[in-house]
């Protein structure tokens, strides 16, 4: 272990180079967290400052309202996107929450910006000799983009990201559509549930990366995205300082921790199958989703799959968190060799969406689980089932089978009843208008932006494709994964039960 660590500090967003506590703090934090370990080493903490950059656009009010509405519109399904929706409009939205969202959005929206701070950047790392890099917020987004583009520059080296919105859909166009692994000695990327600043949980699998949970809720402080509380938590301490510092402590825990990781063998194949009959309300329970269930099952155990590797959950125990937990089970951790199926059986529905503007400007397609009452905390959307897939590995198979209505866009109704709901009149009206003299459905148009393009009845954001196929040959991989479909379905259509003798089944998995 050298006598001396040098570390390089990427500050987050909100006037880095202006706060003068920041630099103290943290090198105070730094040094005590790695002295703990290693009490002979000397360390000397660096600071790359880049809010110069960003001066060329002030953060005013019209620059607040058009990163919010991007970064909403670009299915932003983490913090800033739950905060704004127990708002009322712009005006509610917090300071502090306007500035990270404006300039996360102008870094993701400028590629002169990207460009000039990757060079900036990667001029800092041939001036040092860092072992470590420690990134906060919109400084690990610089980060990312600077060391995957240029895998040697992080060569060797330690990244630590924390309070990041790597993970976030709101930029993953930037990284065209995929997080994937960085040429490093080791990245940890601490998280946080709770920190409110668009942070999100990184998908990734690799030898060379370890997600710590580091939950923390500061008083007071409505972000928790504070950069000392995620040094200081005690999994950081235990995780990663001793690691970095070289430690007798750190080969104990890495031990403790690596075999850990591989102890449990992952198994090639597995198999969810979801449905729902017995809705609360009487008026939307079907017939056939649970004979549908077994029929799939019969089906894949004649095919090969064990009786072991199928999990089936029905009616009342479908519901939100339930089938967001077995989605986890089913898509976390995914090897080359994986065999995954997904079925649902059930209902389907399209929400009406608010924008920044308070306006409806689109309808999200969603599964109906047991508990689902119209609003998104109890629904399972389209951009929560590309954030499960869409990091898979290359190599693995995934085919999910939808029969519901709207399942070209994800939903159904039976007998001929359709296996989709109708919403209640609030939620109707904010899809509809009043023109001479009648109601009229509203027709919402397909949403279209320089950088991406959400494809109707598709459930990947798509970026126009001279963008697209350039940056995917600049970050070396292939796009996000594409899973194998079948619906029942077009968006705009419905999906219908069918009684054979006297069993209902859904008439598309009948067929199929």
């Amino acid at each position: 272990m050298p006598a001396t660590l040098s570390v390089l500090c990427v500050h987050g967003v909100g006037h880095g180079d202006q706060d003068a506590t920041l630099k103290p703090t943290w090198t105070d934090a730094i040094t005590k967290n790695l002295k703990r370990w290693q009490p002979a080493l000397t360390v000397d903490c660096q600071f790359f400052r880049y809010d110069d950059a960003f001066d060329h656009e002030p953060l005013n009010g019209l620059v607040y309202s058009r990163a919010l509405a991007e970064l909403l519109a670009s299915g932003v399904i983490h913090g800033i996107g739950d905060l704004f929706g127990a708002t009322r409009g712009l005006a509610d939205v917090p300071d502090q929450i306007r500035w990270t969202a404006g300039m996360v959005a102008q870094w993701a929206s400028e590629e002169k910006l990207r460009e000039a701070l990757r060079k900036k950047l990667l001029d800092w790392m041939q001036k040092g000799s860092f072992s470590l890099v420690c990134a906060h917020s919109l400084g690990s987004l610089v980060c990312y983009d600077t060391f995957r583009r240029n895998p040697g520059a992080l060569a060797n080296k330690t990244l630590l990201t924390f309070g990041s919105q790597i993970g976030n859909p709101c930029v993953r166009d930037c990284f065209a559509g995929r997080i994937e692994p960085l040429r490093a000695k080791q990245w940890y990327h601490l998280y946080n549930r709770d920190d409110h600043v668009l942070t999100a949980h990184v998908r990734l699998d690799a030898p060379n990366f370890a997600e710590v949970l580091t939950e923390f809720d500061k008083p007071g402080d409505i972000l928790n995205h504070d950069p000392i509380f995620y040094f200081n938590h005690q999994n950081t301490q235990a995780r990663v300082w001793p690691d970095v510092a070289g430690g007798r402590a750190s080969r104990s825990v890495t031990r403790a921790f690596v075999p850990l990781a591989k102890a449990a063998a992952r198994p090639d194949r597995r198999a969810l199958l979801v449905g729902i009959n017995d809705y609360p309300n009487p008026a939307n329970r079907l017939e056939g989703c649970v004979n549908d269930v077994f029929l799939i099952s019969a089906a894949l155990q004649d095919s090969g799959f064990r009786a072991e590797e199928v999990r089936i959950v029905l009616d009342d125990r479908a519901t939100t968190a339930n089938l967001l937990e077995r989605l986890h089970w089913l898509l976390d951790h995914v090897p080359e060799t994986g065999e995954r199926v997904l079925f649902y059986s059930g209902h389907g529905a399209q929400i009406p969406s608010y924008a920044v503007s308070g306006e409806v400007d689109h309808l999200d397609e969603c599964l109906v689980p047991y508990d689902f009452d119209w609003t998104p905390d109890h629904a399972i959307r389209d951009k929560q089932f590309v954030e499960f897939y869409s990091q898979l590995p290359y190599a693995s198979r995934f085919v999910a089978i939808f029969d519901c209505c709207h399942s070209g866009g994800l939903t159904r109704e039976g007998g001929l009843r359709p296996r989709g709901l109708t919403p209640p009149d609030d939620i109707r009206h904010r899809a509809m208008q009043w023109d001479d003299g009648r109601w009229l459905n509203r027709t919402f148009a397909e949403r279209t932006g320089d950088r991406y393009r959400i494809g109707r009845g598709r459930h990947v954001r798509q970026l126009a494709r001279h963008r697209y196929m350039r940056d995917r040959k600049a970050f070396g991989h292939k796009g996000p994964y594409l899973p194998v479909m079948f619906e029942a379905c077009q968006e705009r259509e419905l999906s219908y039960e069918y009684r054979d003798g006297a069993t209902s089944y859904g008439a598309f998995t009948f067929s199929l």
